[in-house]
């Protein structure tokens, strides 16, 4: 036999049902649409690693573009999360993974190997999860901008760098970074053109070591260079910033820095200090504060249905005692890291 509701039970169970379906979400648009602040653009931003000053500033340059998109009503999420070392493709690739199961919005990568990022970028297409690559290139036609430094231009204006320091002569050096990464591989392509088109005089004695992805390893990589060719060797270049750090110690500890001249490229507080001293004459800038801003801007603009170009160029600038001091590049060496970052991020 049926059992009747009293009224007070028939009463609690049509306030318990009204308190559930009060949870739930309405047909409709009851959370607010996609960019609202109840329902933002949840953006996953992915480095190549997590310790040096150039992905910090890549940092502050998505969150400053979250801020400049909620001044306009428009809200974002931007979610930060990379491997810890710049040699972890596996992380990498995992994290991309994750981010893509988990239904994010859309996703902004510094891919740390051109090939090995192409299946989890493909499959998050396919999950209508879109990418836009930022730094270095990956070998693949699904995505949806490429926002990074022209690479060979900036490996280029190292030659030229260099050349001028030495006068156009005398035996160098060109310290590589890692296989597979595509920016810096294109760096080094710039470099060995430039040099064998307008510096004959520069004698290349070794370009086919490579730093690794920590300065420690940098270092070690320098070490057996200075002591296979130190004596003789006039000059050098290298192409990102854990490599020329390495170097810039392996230099200082052989009592080499300021003797051999040296252009690096990307920049710390250590490189314009070296710069000060003489023992560094050129530092080949990026601009990342830049180059993630305008990445999470285009991965919105795609997502809000806007055309976004497929290549962007962020720009690229030697330094040089020369203009170190300027305001120009004072701007670009010193981006306002603590207006966007918290202290340890």
């Amino acid at each position: 036999m049926l059992k009747r509701c009293t009224p007070t039970r028939s009463r609690s169970f049509v306030l318990a049902l009204a308190a559930l379906l009060l949870t739930l979400p309405a047909c409709g648009n009851s959370q607010g649409p996609r960019g609202s602040q109840e329902r933002p653009y949840r953006i996953a931003v992915i480095p190549k690693g997590m310790t040096h000053e150039f992905w910090r500033t890549i940092h502050a340059g998505a969150i400053r573009a979250q801020r400049d998109f909620a001044a306009k009503g428009v809200h974002v999420e931007i979610v930060w999360k990379g491997p810890l070392r710049e040699d972890d493709r596996e992380q990498q690739v995992q994290v991309v993974e994750s981010f893509a199961s988990q239904g994010i919005d859309g996703i902004v990568l510094a891919p740390l190997d051109d090939k090995a990022l192409v299946r989890p970028v493909e499959e998050a297409a396919r999950l209508k999860v879109p990418t836009v690559i930022m730094d270095s290139a990956l070998a693949s036609d699904q995505i949806v901008s490429f926002v990074a430094t022209d690479n060979y231009k900036g490996g280029e204006l190292g030659a030229d760098a260099l050349g001028q320091a030495m006068n156009g002569k005398g035996k160098i050096l060109l310290l590589r970074y890692a296989e597979g990464s595509a920016s810096t591989v294109a760096r080094e392509a710039g470099f060995l053109a430039r040099r064998e088109a307008a510096w004959p005089g520069l004698e290349l004695v070794s370009s086919d070591q490579y730093a690794g992805a920590t300065r420690d390893t940098a270092k070690r990589a320098a070490e057996n260079l200075l002591n296979r060719y130190g004596r003789d060797l006039d000059g050098m270049f290298v192409v990102n910033e854990s490599a020329t750090s390495g170097m810039l110690l392996a230099l200082q500890d052989a009592g080499l820095a300021g003797k051999v001249k040296f252009v690096g490229f990307d920049s710390n507080q250590a490189f314009v200090d070296a710069m000060r001293k003489g023992q560094m004459q050129g530092f080949v800038l990026q601009n990342p504060f830049r180059m993630s801003g305008l990445a999470v801007e285009a991965l919105v603009d795609h997502l809000q249905g806007k055309t976004v170009p497929k290549l962007v160029d962020t720009g690229v600038y030697v330094v040089t005692p020369a203009n170190l001091d300027t305001p120009e590049v004072q701007a670009l060496l010193k981006p306002p890291l603590d207006q966007y970052l918290k202290p340890g991020e």
